[in-house]
Order: C-alpha cells, then structure tokens, then sequence
C-alpha cells in the first residue's frame, strides 16, 4: 500500500509525499519521540497526555517549513513515520490550523 502525505503551512505552502507502507509503528514512534524532544517540543494538553497525533503536528510546527522545504531527506522521513503510525491512504497534516485530515 502506498501513503499520500501532505504537509501543509498554508494556502500556498504544501508538501506532497508518497511512501510506501510496510513501516513498523513502534519505530515511528520512537523516531517522533526523538524530534518531539531534539526540537524541545511544548504542547499544553487538558489530561497532561500527549497523544500521537499532538507528536505529529508539534514536530512538524517546531521543525518549521524550511525543513520540509530544504531538509528533503528528513521531510520524507517525516512522512513515512506519519503514514507508518496513522496507517491511513490519506494524511493531511494542516500545521496552520493544527489538525490531521484523512
């Protein structure tokens, strides 16, 4: 199964990626909790608990668009970890407005 991954700062500001599936979820999740913590991620939650997808998008909102947009390498990486935890054909991580869409 393929993944689409769209990255998206704004109206005019999106990055598109296309994975393969098959990546194990406990390795993306330990590759988002190494970027929450080297990017010193904060995100304020009513039960203190941080779920998955508050990882998603406070990594990508802290990394900013010029990595997704200079980082190529990264940015896939990125993608694929998202695809591999949230398993879905379509992802749309909105940054701008600090939501998943499938």
């Amino acid at each position: 199964m393929q993944h689409h991954v769209i990255v998206s700062f704004g109206k005019d500001s999106e990055y598109e990626f296309k994975v393969p599936g098959g990546a194990a979820a406990d390795e993306a999740r330990q590759w988002f909790d190494r970027e929450f913590t080297a990017l010193e991620c904060d995100v304020a939650t009513p039960t203190g608990k941080i779920l998955a997808v508050d990882r998603i998008l406070s990594v990508a909102k802290y990394a900013g668009e010029e990595r997704f947009k200079n980082q190529r390498t990264w940015a896939e990486q990125f993608a694929k970890n998202t695809a591999a935890i949230l398993g879905r054909d379509l992802i749309r991580v909105d940054v701008e407005h600090y939501s998943i869409g499938y």
